[in-house]
Order: structure tokens, then C-alpha cells, then sequence
């Protein structure tokens, strides 16, 4: 297992932002690159989380489906959407995705990056097995190498990969941080239609504070 508990102590105390709204970059890049609306899709969320997402999916007919670690938010998921409760599952991305059919569509959002490099990898392999031929995968924030978490993050035995003791990470658990040809050699097996880095400094109310995070869209081909 390499997705942390500590996601579940999250959910269950409430200390993680409960989004009940969809992401926007998740919704602006699966209208431009996945045109749903002409044909039913298949959608996979990894990390579903508090199901900010599910709403927008449902509302384009998509067949949705979504697994997370958090046996906690999943439990209340299925209560809220009683018509998911075969869908959405409980379980570790980066070691199984234990559905049957193929997906037109696997998307996450900032979840995968909660895992190391070779956590990564292997989920990387597991949602190119899931894809339809032609299928895509968004990842949407993926934290950058220029994000100022980067540098105050303590080290661990994957450069990539960086711990916390306090700060905007603290509570849950390590994250993954990527540049460029970093995120081109995990995502080598793709056909990468868009790699766009995100780079934003606040000016108040701390000066010069750098947040940077990718968004990803990939086919296999």
C-alpha cells in the first residue's frame, strides 16, 4: 500500500476541504479534450474523494465510476448517491483498479500525486491497461518543482518526494513534486496531447509566494 491512512483521519475529523463544487481545469479539460455530449463516455475518477466531481460527470451521462483509500468518504458517497454504490469502491489506485470494463476517460485530480515515484508508475501502468485504445487520462494539479512547497519540504529517499511537519501540506501525507522531463519519462507510454505547467505568485497576503502545478492530458494510442 502506498496511499496513506492519514486521508481517512482527514475525512472522518473534517480537517480535509469537503468540495462540493467541480474543479475547473477538471471541467474545462474534459470538455476540450474529451467532447462528451456525442456518445456516452465511461469515466473513472482516482481519488474521488468527496465527490466534488461526481455532479459534473453525472450531468454529461457519463457512466461514472471512482475509487479513493478512504473507506470513510466512500461509505458516505454511496449514501449520498445510492446509484454509484457498484461504481465507486474503496482501494489502493496504485496497486489495483478492480473494474471490469475499459475506460474512455480516467481522471485525477491532485490524488495521484500523494505517492511516490514508484507508487506513481505503477498506477500509470494500471490506468494505460484500464484505457480504451484511444482513451485519455487528465491529470489536473500535479504539484510542480516550482512550487514553493518544493523547497521547504524535508527530503526523503526520492528527490521527487518531500515530507512535511507543518505548513500547507502538513496532515496529508507526503507529496510528489514533478517538472518536466520527469513527468514526460512517467507518462512515456502515452501519447501526451497537453502539458501545461501553471505557475502563480501572490502578492498579498504573502509576498512572491509561488504556486505551480501541472495539468496533464495523455491518449493511449
Amino acid at each position: 500500500m502506498t496511499f496513506s491512512n492519514k486521508w481517512d483521519t482527514c475525512y472522518k475529523n473534517k480537517t480535509h476541504s469537503m468540495n462540493n463544487w467541480p474543479f475547473s481545469d477538471l471541467v474545462s479539460y474534459v470538455m476540450r479534450f474529451s467532447k462528451p455530449g456525442k456518445s456516452k463516455i465511461r469515466v473513472l475518477e482516482l481519488g474521488c474523494g468527496s465527490g466534488a466531481n461526481i455532479p459534473f460527470f453525472l450531468s454529461l451521462n457519463a457512466e461514472y465510476f471512482g475509487i479513493d483509500g478512504s473507506k470513510t468518504t466512500i461509505r458516505k458517497l454511496k449514501k449520498k448517491n445510492p446509484m454509484l454504490k457498484n461504481n465507486i469502491v474503496v482501494g489502493d489506485f496504485t496497486k489495483e483498479l478492480p473494474f471490469q470494463k475499459k475506460f474512455d476517460l480516467i481522471v485525477d485530480r491532485a490524488s495521484i500525486n500523494h505517492n511516490p515515484t514508484n507508487g506513481i508508475k505503477k498506477c500509470l501502468d494500471l490506468v494505460h491497461q484500464k484505457l480504451k485504445t484511444n482513451g485519455k487520462f487528465i491529470g489536473i494539479d500535479w504539484v510542480s518543482t516550482r512550487d514553493i512547497g518544493y523547497k521547504s519540504g524535508r527530503k526523503t529517499n526520492d528527490i521527487f518526494t518531500k515530507s512535511y511537519v507543518g505548513g500547507r501540506y502538513y496532515g496529508v501525507s507526503k507529496i510528489h513534486f514533478n517538472n518536466e522531463k520527469h513527468l514526460l519519462n512517467l507518462l512515456k507510454n502515452f501519447k501526451i496531447l497537453c502539458l501545461d505547467e501553471k505557475i502563480y505568485k501572490s502578492i498579498i497576503p504573502i509576498k512572491n509566494k509561488t504556486i505551480a502545478a501541472w495539468n496533464i492530458v495523455a491518449q493511449k494510442s
